[in-house]
């Protein structure tokens, strides 16, 4: 299998099934480009002759291409069912899947306000959204009180125990979190530290942090650091 990726730093949708299948062992081959949404670059020019949509992630299946983070996933949890990727009960799997779809539709204001960008430390950013942005805030209590509800009712480690889909979705935002020194509650830190020392996580961060490539257009608080 092939998995399209874009830039490490900033990409939380290429991030989820990365860090999905190499957490759970699963092998692929990664296709990295830098992001462009220029319709003559390499990125759109590849892409197109995968994904119709010329956008990643895309995950390649022996010719057969799968794009869109919950489609990957999906297609990777009844390809490999040995993984245990959702929870086995029925009830907990709807659970899984619904924290994914609202995460995958929603918390506008969170994407908007708050670029996932692993590089950076901004701190003063973080307070001066949340001070401004009521929307930015919600989204941001919403995360905490999924998180903490989930952890509650199983335990943890991971938001339904063991590590899966789900944990996969949320680690962008976990960057997030990190970058923007976000206020969130001691269980919803230890959840985000227990994310980010995930093996998987740590291996996408060191590649994210050896790019240096600064994207003018997913650096709305920053201007290019020195060389």
């Amino acid at each position: 299998m092939q998995l399209y990726i874009g830039n490490k730093n900033y990409s939380s949708w290429s991030m989820r099934p990365w860090v999905l299948m190499r957490q759970a062992g699963i092998a692929f081959d990664e296709v990295p480009l830098r992001i462009s949404y220029d319709p003559a670059s390499e990125f759109k020019r590849i892409l197109s002759n995968v994904n119709p949509a010329g956008m990643v992630p895309v995950l390649v299946d022996d010719g057969f291409a799968v794009w869109d983070t919950l489609a990957i996933a999906e297609y990777l949890a009844e390809k490999f069912p040995d993984k245990h990727l959702w929870p086995a009960d029925r009830q907990q799997r709807a659970r899984a899947r619904s924290l994914c779809a609202e995460m995958h539709s929603g918390f506008a204001a969170l994407r908007s306000h708050f670029p996932m960008n692993i590089e950076a430390s901004l701190p003063d950013v973080g307070a001066k959204v949340l001070d401004e942005q009521e929307a930015a805030k919600h989204n941001l209590s919403r995360i905490g009180q999924m998180w903490t509800e989930q952890l509650e009712s199983s335990g943890g480690p991971m938001l339904f125990g063991p590590f899966g889909i789900v944990d996969a979705y949320f680690a962008p935002v976990c960057t997030r979190i990190k970058t923007y020194a976000l206020p969130v509650s001691v269980p919803v830190k230890g959840y985000v530290d227990r994310v980010l020392a995930l093996p998987a996580v740590q291996a996408w961060t060191q590649a994210a942090l050896a790019e240096h490539d600064f994207l003018d257009f997913d650096e709305p608080y920053r201007t290019a650091p020195p060389v």
